[in-house]
């Protein structure tokens, strides 16, 4: 265990060797002349997403600099590991590596991605939410590999796994009650073991479509990581890294090394963890931090592999214990040389997909943004980008299937659009999920539940622009057992097409079916009835994009609130 601010010293140790062995050396140089420490160092990321490439616009900035791309997140993995002592360097991964991926690694199933990581010198990652996206059987392929049930081996190249070990300890077989992956590892580095236990957050279930997670439960996030935590130490290990795929975020004020006002689950789960546990690696929030929660050392890198958290510990040679341990994100800059067997595996598989990714299927007038407005004084307003997608959705099934109101969440909107020409590539990072299109029958009271929802969930649906609606700061919010209890949304001003709803009546709105399905604990919608499964999102979005064009970003006046909509 380590407890900051306090160094379990040589001379110490000495002191209890005096008490159980008998006489021992009695001056201070002697006392001090025990073993030296093992020093190790741990190079973590975290929700790299298959940005093989350099993520574009806002997502390939960080700390005012450019950063990431595989080719210099190589480059710059491998300078830390020659900066410490390259045997005693582990390097880490706290989840999502995959999934919600550019075309360049989703079109290959995140084969690419895996390789380009295994390459890197990757030894052992948590799994994320997104490591489910495609379902259990298909993560056990990405680990052992074999070539994809469907597509094959796309790159005709064989696939041969990860060269790295996934670890997943709260993600259980229902069935058998035993864990999908192994839950632990222990690395031997200096005659020292370091126990590493792998995990996603308890809610993956709420957040990744229902196929994704079938045959699955997920157990609490701190009770894992203490059983397995008890079960390293019967085996001798006393330094002990949790690789979790959840996280939280800082004040607005603080940079990338610090942590500053520190809220979000990951606070409440390392309070609860077992002070044998000495490090925590996050992710899932996309924020960079570095912290000190309960006398455990936690850090997030951001994403997109902009940020790579350089962790040096000192490590007890006879206890095994951590004597400290102290960490540094690191920005991965672009002004490094490529590393060329990056270069190389990116050409390869750009070959392969050849000039599907270049073709145009649009252009904007204007840059247009995922970025949220503000409701309230937090992020739960509309998006230009988001609404846009609503739009496109609608479009795709109001002739269809009478649709007469689209709704987006907000996180399946992964990029922005740059102004002037639109790239398939561009429109499918934007939307890389592959959701289909799901139009279904919801009655007005039914509506008015599901944005009510939005305020317990505290995720804002996107709406079409046939949809308007008045929110009151001062209004109720419900609860997860009840949402629609709550009195945030004005009765009487919701309006679809320009007509008020009537509670009693019928009408049919399209959704995907992440969220049809109850996905992000919108679970009104699943309430619906009629339902009709029409064609992939991002095929209604690239059509829209063509139809459409140049176009421009939509007006965010869909919600309004009572100080802009007076009650009459």
């Amino acid at each position: 265990m380590f407890i900051p601010g306090m160094r379990r010293a040589a001379v110490g140790l000495t002191a209890l060797a005096v008490a159980a062995f008998g006489a021992v050396a009695t001056n201070p140089e002697q006392a001090d002349a025990g073993p030296k420490p093992v020093d190790v160092t741990l190079l973590a990321l975290n929700d790299f997403h298959g940005n093989l490439e350099p993520p574009s616009g806002s997502s390939g900035t960080i700390a005012g600099q450019t950063a990431g791309g595989v080719e210099y997140l190589a480059t710059h993995l491998a300078e830390l590991r020659a900066a410490a002592k390259k045997k005693n360097t582990i390097t880490v991964a706290a989840g999502d590596l995959i999934g919600a991926s550019p075309l360049l690694s989703a079109a290959f199933h995140d084969e690419p991605t895996i390789e380009a990581l295994s390459m890197a010198g990757l030894d052992y990652a948590s799994v994320g939410n997104h490591e489910f996206d495609e379902g259990a059987a298909e993560l056990l392929r990405i680990q052992n590999g074999g070539c994809h049930p469907v597509d094959g081996c796309a790159d005709g190249t064989p696939y041969r796994g990860a060269g790295f070990q996934y670890l997943s300890a709260n993600a259980f077989k229902t069935a058998t009650g035993k864990p999908l992956m192994a839950p632990y590892a222990i690395h031997k580095v200096q005659g020292v073991k370091v126990g590493f236990i792998g995990m996603t957050l308890e809610g993956t279930p709420q957040i990744v479509s229902q196929q994704g997670v079938a045959g699955l439960s997920f157990a609490d996030e701190a009770d894992t990581a203490n059983r397995y935590a008890r079960e390293l130490r019967r085996k001798g290990v006393e330094t002990i890294v949790v690789l979790l795929h959840e996280g939280g975020a800082q004040a607005s004020t603080g940079g990338i090394n610090d942590c500053v006002g520190m809220t979000g689950p990951i606070v409440d789960i390392t309070n609860r963890m077992d002070p044998s546990i000495d490090v925590v690696v996050s992710g899932h929030t996309h924020q960079a931090y570095n912290c000190d929660i309960n006398g455990k050392l936690v850090t997030s890198a951001s994403s997109f592999g902009r940020l790579v958290t350089d962790i040096d510990l000192k490590i007890d040679r006879r206890s095994g214990d951590v004597i400290s341990a102290a960490a540094n994100n690191v920005v991965v800059t672009r002004d490094v040389a490529k590393d060329p067997k990056q270069t190389a595996l990116i050409n390869r598989y750009k070959t392969v997909l050849g000039p599907v990714a270049d073709r145009q299927v649009g252009e904007t007038t204007t840059a247009i943004t995922k970025t949220q407005e503000t409701l309230f004084g937090t992020s739960l307003g509309e998006s230009p980008l988001g609404n846009l997608i609503a739009d496109a959705q609608l479009a795709a099934t109001d002739d269809e299937q009478n649709a007469v109101a689209a709704f987006m969440n907000p996180g399946g909107v992964r990029a922005d659009l740059d102004a002037g020409p639109v790239t398939y590539e561009e429109a499918f990072t934007v939307q890389p999920f592959a959701n289909n299109l799901v139009t279904l029958d919801l009655t007005g009271a039914q509506l008015y539940c599901v944005l009510e929802q939005q305020f317990v969930t505290g995720r804002t649906l996107y709406p079409s622009a046939t949809v308007g609606y008045v929110v009151d700061p001062n209004g109720t919010t419900g609860t997860v057992a009840d949402p629609c209890a709550g009195t945030r949304v004005v009765r009487g001003s919701l309006t679809l097409g320009g007509t008020t709803v009537d509670t009693a009546a019928t009408y049919r709105v399209t959704v995907n079916n992440f969220l049809a399905g109850g996905g992000d604990g919108f679970s009104a919608l699943t309430g619906g009835t009629n339902l009709v499964t029409g064609q992939i999102d991002l095929d209604a979005f690239v059509a829209y994009l063509t139809a459409q064009s140049p176009v421009s970003a939509p007006t965010l006046d869909r919600i309004r609130t009572t100080a802009e909509v007076p009650a009459a």
